[in-house]
């Protein structure tokens, strides 16, 4: 099933009659959806609709925009990947806090970098090694600085839904996978931590049968072998036309 883009089962009334009538392009609703997004912050859900009408506010009202709360909703962003969210939240953002200016002028800016755009291009990278699977990557650059430690602190159990979505991935791709790898992608070194995250959380199975410990995920229709055969029909009219093209001349 498809779910609406703008479908959050635990967004208040308020906020839905706001995005659901004139009041969202109200620069007087900015107060109400930054309380909203701290409000996800702790409670660990997420409403993309709500996060991009309020950064679209911060586009027509520069003078509004949080550095705070712009910072915190991409990090939440980050939770739901391989969604495109971070990427639609990012290009609502000034454009001299791109990672990739497109112009001297807005690399000029961009050189002058102020707290804020170093944040956001902080997590424009984590973004990046995310979505390309570079998952040992993502963690060791996590925790590389302090800065990142400082822009994640608001976001309520931000590792875990992180390692969430880094399982979910996996579980598509992979019907076994080497416990030795999984703890760097999951960023879980201790192997008790480990075993009671795929088992408990993921379901999976730990095989310690070999000389190494294999995680064994579950057949789902993602990671299931299928055999497909694929056939062409090509009749002797098809070569005809080609062999009488290639006597034809050219006008």
């Amino acid at each position: 099933m498809v779910v609406a883009f703008d479908k959050c089962e635990t967004r208040p009334t308020n906020i839905d009659s706001i995005l659901n009538g004139l009041d969202r392009y109200n620069p007087e609703t900015t107060t109400v959806f930054q309380d909203y997004v701290a409000q996800q912050c702790e409670d660990r859900t997420f409403d993309c609709y709500a996060s991009l009408a309020l950064l679209k506010l911060y586009q027509f009202n520069p003078h509004l925009l949080q550095p705070e709360t712009v910072t915190n909703i991409l990090v939440k962003a980050l939770t739901v990947f391989p969604s495109p969210t971070f990427s639609l939240c990012l290009a609502l953002l000034p454009a001299h806090t791109q990672p990739f200016p497109s112009n001297n002028a807005e690399a000029q800016a961009a050189s002058q970098t102020s707290d804020f755009v170093e944040s956001v291009q902080k997590l424009a990278r984590l973004s990046t090694l995310l979505e390309s699977a570079q998952y040992s990557q993502f963690w060791s650059t996590l925790n590389s600085d302090d800065l990142y430690a400082d822009l994640v602190a608001d976001v309520a159990g931000f590792e875990e839904l992180v390692r969430i979505r880094i399982a979910v991935e996996v579980g598509k791709a992979f019907r076994e996978i080497n416990a030795d790898v999984l703890e760097q992608w999951l960023d879980l070194p201790n192997r008790e931590a480990l075993e009671k995250f795929v088992t408990e959380v993921c379901s999976w199975v730990v095989d310690k049968s070999g000389s190494s410990t294999v995680i064994k995920v579950p057949t789902n229709k993602e990671n299931e072998v299928r055999s497909e055969v694929k056939s062409e029909r090509v009749d002797i009219d098809m070569f005809g036309r080609v062999i009488r093209r290639g006597f034809e001349q050219a006008a």
